[in-house]
């Protein structure tokens, strides 16, 4: 397994940097895209790039200019799709199946495009920020239904982006969704002592149930 640093050309935009950690018998390519206050060096993503590569995924990390410039708030939404599609075009490799996704805004950015008809075999949406903490009726899942591929939701049943029953509600909107539970976990996939588990047994979890997942990805 290795962690190069590669470069992404994004159209108007100038260029990210992004992270590539190769699986060694690769059958899928991940591109991945953290949350609006991360960047390459997210947590989650690094943890799961490295555990994915033992079941022959290859993950490609990348952040949007913002954050390569160093500014707090997101790109208009036309650039991060414009980068979006500038990671997967650099990610594409024709001898493996491609997957993308992300952790929360990134993960949302992500359905966006393939709503928009990027092609691509597999969504996987960790964290997926259905709508402002507090503010259920803004949900931001008109677009699912325009996409055609197996989708993969992966939540926290304590996230303040997304109840349980919402994104079930959501899920339905897609016509091959898969639901993925974690008991206890929040929007940062962080769990209270009480439960008796760790960030990093939530951090496991989500990873096997994207394995999982992978494997009846038809």
């Amino acid at each position: 397994m290795t962690g190069d640093v590669m470069t992404i050309a994004v159209p108007e935009a100038g260029t990210v940097s992004a992270v590539r950690t190769a699986a060694r018998r690769v059958r899928w390519t991940f591109v991945y895209a953290p949350g609006a206050g991360s960047n390459i060096h997210d947590p989650f993503g690094a943890y799961a790039a490295h555990e994915l590569a033992r079941h022959g995924v290859t993950t490609v990390r990348f952040q949007f200019p913002y954050m390569e410039a160093g500014r707090r708030g997101p790109d208009r939404p036309p650039v991060l799709e414009a980068t979006w599609r500038a990671a997967i075009e650099v990610a594409r490799d024709r001898r493996t199946r491609l997957v993308v996704g992300g952790r929360s805004m990134g993960g949302r950015i992500a359905s966006q495009v393939v709503a928009q008809g990027e092609r691509v075999d597999a969504l996987a949406l960790f964290a997926y920020p259905l709508h402002p903490p507090g503010k259920p009726e803004q949900t931001r899942d008109a677009h699912l239904g325009q996409i055609s591929v197996p989708v993969l939701f992966c939540s926290g049943t304590n996230d303040a982006f997304g109840s349980p029953d919402g994104l079930r509600a959501a899920a339905k909107k897609v016509r091959h969704a898969k639901l993925h539970l974690l008991d206890g976990a929040d929007h940062g996939f962080a769990v209270r002592k009480s439960t008796g588990r760790t960030r990093d047994d939530v951090w496991a979890e989500a990873v096997a149930a994207m394995v999982e997942w992978l494997e009846t990805v038809n």
